[in-house]
């Protein structure tokens, strides 16, 4: 079944270990384009998020983004996706479409001709933080719990001016409901779960899903097993705890999947890279409608991006 992940971090471990690319397999990757097509893969988001060794600067994305392109878009089996009609044009063409995102603003350093010219050059996604504060908003780890800044606020109305989709995962309780006041344009949650099963601040709380559903949003379940389970391991049937509870909010049109690959030390067992998600496919098949299956798998993101990416 066709799968669309809103999020992994290949690109952040394509900083910390030179010569790491999509380009030849690589031990230290989970994603590859080889596991991809093994698990229906045919939409993928790229995170751009720094290494907290590097230095919060514009030349450090552009050093990203040289490397998003020589390592992943050179790859003859993916095409990158800017628009709506990129989404179809990947389906079409049987290639892997690439989605490139901001995860966090830090080395924007407050300066919008950054963003502007990261749009240009494919970023069509941003979450204004990670775990901490910085400029624009505090995330969901900062001890204060602030919302958006007035430059924050000036960033989110350029993101929707440009037509970037603006990311929740990270963000702050009070960042969020900011944020839900201040877009114009409909917003997501890129990889979180729900909070009132497994308490932890990165993940939403029943109103901010119910929120997301409102703006015809969607929310990306992720496999960190710190946010699925206060057990080890996690299981797949972590994940189907989290999709019920989405659907029971009535989320089964708004629900999809952010694995987090690439970007967490520990995985579900059964769920270790995205050749996997079948395993996943087969479990959600036994408890739901298969129309509701594949709109879980990639259907709702893909009806999400036909209506916000412009053209």
């Amino acid at each position: 079944m066709d799968v669309a992940d809103l999020h992994c971090d290949v690109v952040c471990k394509m900083l910390e270990y030179p010569g790491v690319s999509l380009l030849k397999p690589d031990d230290r990757l989970d994603v590859s384009v080889e596991r991809l097509r093994q698990g229906g893969v045919s939409l993928q988001v790229f995170a751009l998020f720094l290494p907290e060794v590097l230095p919060r600067i514009p030349e450090n994305m552009f050093r990203a983004v040289e490397l998003y392109f020589s390592g992943v878009l050179s790859h003859p089996d993916i095409l990158p996706v800017h628009s709506a009609s990129d989404v179809e044009a990947a389906r079409q063409t049987g290639k892997i479409g690439a989605v490139f995102s901001i995860e966090g603003v830090d080395a924007l350093q407050g300066n919008l001709w950054v963003l502007r010219l990261l749009h240009r050059m494919g970023v069509r996604l941003l979450g204004p933080t990670w775990n901490q504060a910085n400029w624009a908003c505090d995330g969901a780890m900062e001890p204060r719990k602030g919302g958006l800044t007035k430059a924050g606020r000036r960033l989110v109305a350029e993101c929707e001016a440009l037509g970037i989709l603006v990311d929740v995962s990270h963000l702050s309780d009070r960042g969020f409901w900011d944020l839900a006041e201040t877009a114009h344009r409909p917003f997501f949650a890129s990889h979180s779960n729900a909070r009132a099963l497994t308490p932890h601040a990165r993940n939403l709380t029943d109103d901010q899903i119910r929120a997301l559903i409102a703006v015809d949003g969607v929310i990306g379940i992720t496999f960190v097993p710190w946010f699925l389970t206060d057990r080890e391991p996690a299981q797949i049937s972590d994940v189907l705890r989290h999709v019920e509870h989405v659907c029971a909010l009535g989320g089964e049109r708004h629900l999809a999947f952010g694995s987090d690959y690439d970007g967490t030390s520990r995985l579900p067992e059964g769920l270790v890279h995205p050749g996997n998600y079948p395993k996943l496919i087969d479990a959600l098949l036994k408890r739901y409608p298969e129309e509701w299956v594949r709109g879980f798998a990639s259907g709702n993101v893909r009806r999400f991006f036909a209506k916000n990416l412009l053209n």
